[in-house]
């Protein structure tokens, strides 16, 4: 078996940049050709070292090692099933429940359980993981994009709340965790990774002095800036829709050399005052470019030496490809890195590809790797029906890495260092080729997500219950909802939630009130999920949620559309989410009245009953 590729890879001298890259890429070569050895050695380094720890000792693996064994006792589980183990730890159990190592903090997921965000549990080995899959971009990148150490990325990273469990452990988003890591702060300078946001903007918790510091900071040092991006295409054309209400205060900065007196953050200020210097051309230059009537191409106007936008644009973010392309003239998307929660997985091997055909390679170290076949149904929705539901009660038959079939649909099982076991993560995926040994992987969607504007997934049983109780608002009017679906509206920035409604009213209903279905928009919006909440009252990521009401009959027209285009009567459902074109139109020239939520849901930082830190 040859060296373990990762140690190796850790002693490469960071400032030997082009030796770096080579290493870097046979590492990729190493773990892709070995993949079978590889996910051995990481389920045998797992299951040893956490070979005591009580979860695997309540299923009976006792010791054992051989994946034959694991896969006969451990069960593959979902996050409901771990959920009383994580409970414990997070209310202060520190005995080794799933892991020997200690637990360091909680990963918050922003898929949802019970309408909270799920907390994943990491401990401080997981960072050298997920800054070795950071340590792959660039030089990947650099084989199709090359020179991008001769100038800057212009990137918007945010940090968000945090809290901390009743037992003292921190909760957090995985980005956050990374940002406000050494291995993030106190990165050393690499050439390939030169930000034009200092880290004092980027760890800002304020979200408008976060955006606008780091806008300035990109436009004071446009002609240095060779790659743009964010995480999602979302939170990228929310910092171009900021730069749209802004510019003109950020024009005066850049004339002046001072900072808006809104940027009250100290460290910020003194970071961005090391950059900026009074540039009045340049003032005058992006002033012109932002009052022209179009913002066309606006992106290769103000930062005209940029050659790609890295953004994800996968699974829900591609609604947001057509406006990207608007803004930058058609630059190359591209979708280097997949990861959550749970684990880091995987890279694009070749950046370039068009988003509908971007296919991740997931690196054989990072976690043991396990595949759950699936046949499913794809709508227009896209939304997923599995024909064989899984069972809890029997291990179903998973598949390992190397054993993956092309152009097979499989939902990803995985078994981390960190502690968990044959857990179901829930995205689904597709085998699009190989990588010598090793599978490449298309994301196909989120299981059971129907709705999705920024980091929110809303699931169709969500949705359900929070139309439901909204519902309840139309009795005292002898109205009931005959039938609904929705609709992610992503036209404007920030998009928003849009719900058609088709009312049943009876002979002697009394008019329903506008205040009455604006509480109907509301009522919906405080019983979805925290992550939604977050988005529309702190981060601003989600506009309202909208109400649209159609005419009488709507849904037999939906219907009479989908029988004509081949659906079977018996099998016909309306879909709870729409994202055919056609359909939508159909339902919008049948709309009467519309209604917004009046104002913001609650929302409280952390979970329901923690404290939130400060």
């Amino acid at each position: 078996m040859p060296e373990d590729p990762e140690s190796s890879l850790n002693n490469i001298d960071s400032h030997a940049d082009h030796e770096k890259n080579k290493r870097v890429l046979q590492f990729i070569e190493d773990v892709t050709n070995n993949a079978e050895e590889v996910q051995k050695r990481v389920l045998n380094e797992i299951l040893s070292r956490n070979a005591t720890v009580e979860y695997l000792q309540r299923h009976g693996l006792n010791g054992h090692t051989d994946p034959k064994t694991f896969k006969k006792v451990i069960p593959v589980v979902t996050y409901e099933d771990v959920l009383p183990d994580v409970d414990r730890i997070a209310n202060g159990d520190s005995s080794p429940i799933l892991c020997s190592h200690p637990i360091s903090e909680f990963l918050t997921s922003s898929g949802t359980s019970g309408g909270e965000r799920k907390l994943m549990p990491t401990e401080e080995e997981e960072l050298e993981r997920r800054s070795l899959i950071y340590s792959l971009l660039m030089p990947v990148m650099n084989q199709y994009v090359p020179d991008l150490d001769k100038g800057k990325g212009m990137y918007f990273l945010f940090v968000k709340s945090e809290a901390k469990t009743p037992g003292g452990l921190v909760a957090r988003p995985v980005l956050t965790s990374y940002y406000k890591s050494s291995y993030f702060k106190d990165r050393p300078y690499d050439p390939y990774t030169n930000y034009t946001s200092p880290n004092e903007t980027i760890l800002c918790p304020d979200s408008y002095q976060s955006m606008y510091s780091q806008l300035l900071c990109g436009l004071c040092q446009n002609k240095e800036v060779l790659r743009v991006g964010a995480v999602f295409a979302s939170g990228f054309i929310r910092a171009i829709r900021f730069l749209e209400k802004h510019w003109a205060l950020l024009c005066h900065d850049i004339r002046t050399g001072t900072v808006d007196p809104r940027i009250t953050d100290q460290s910020v200020r003194l970071s961005v005052m090391k950059i900026l210097k009074p540039n009045p051309n340049l003032a005058e230059f992006i002033e012109g470019e932002c009052s022209r009537e179009s913002w066309k191409g606006i992106i290769t106007r103000l930062w005209p030496n940029t050659k790609y936008i890295d953004v994800i644009v996968t699974g829900t973010m591609s609604q947001y490809i057509q406006i990207l392309d608007y803004y930058s003239n058609g630059l190359p998307l591209v979708c280097t890195m997949y990861a959550s929660s749970e684990c880091y997985f995987g890279v694009n091997l070749t950046p370039l590809s068009k988003p509908s055909d971007v296919s991740y390679t997931l690196i054989p170290t990072m976690a043991y790797f396990e595949f759950l076949p699936v046949n499913r149904e794809i709508g227009d929705d896209n939304s997923l029906s599995e024909s064989t539901p899984f069972n809890p009660n029997e291990n179903p038959k998973l598949v390992d890495l190397v054993d993956v079939k092309l152009g097979q649909e499989y939902e990803l099982v995985v078994t981390t260092y960190a502690g968990l076991y044959r857990y179901r993560v829930g995205d689904i995926l597709r085998v699009a080729g190989f990588k010598n040994k090793a599978p490449q992987f298309n994301f196909i969607c989120r299981k059971n997500v129907v709705l999705s504007i920024d980091s929110d997934k809303t699931n169709e049983v969500e949705l359900h219950n929070a139309v439901k109780n909204a519902a309840n608002h139309l009795l005292p009017f002898d109205a009931t909802l005959i039938e609904y679906t929705s609709h992610a509206d992503t036209s404007n920035i920030p998009g928003h939630y849009v719900l058609y409604w088709e009312l049943g009213l009876s002979s002697i209903a009394t008019p329903i009130p506008a205040s009455v279905l604006e509480d109907c928009c509301l009522a919906i919006e405080e019983s979805l999920n925290s992550v939604y909440r977050q988005g529309r009252a702190s981060d601003k990521s989600i506009g309202p949620l909208e109400i649209k009401i159609v005419e009488s009959e709507t849904f037999e027209k939906l219907m009479d559309y989908a029988l004509s285009n081949g659906a079977s009567i018996n099998q016909y459902k309306a879909p709870r989410c729409i994202k055919y074109g056609p359909i939508i139109e159909l339902l919008n020239s049948r709309v009467v009245s519309n209604y917004f939520s009046p104002k913001c849901p609650t929302w409280v930082p952390g979970h329901k009953k923690w404290t939130t830190k400060n």
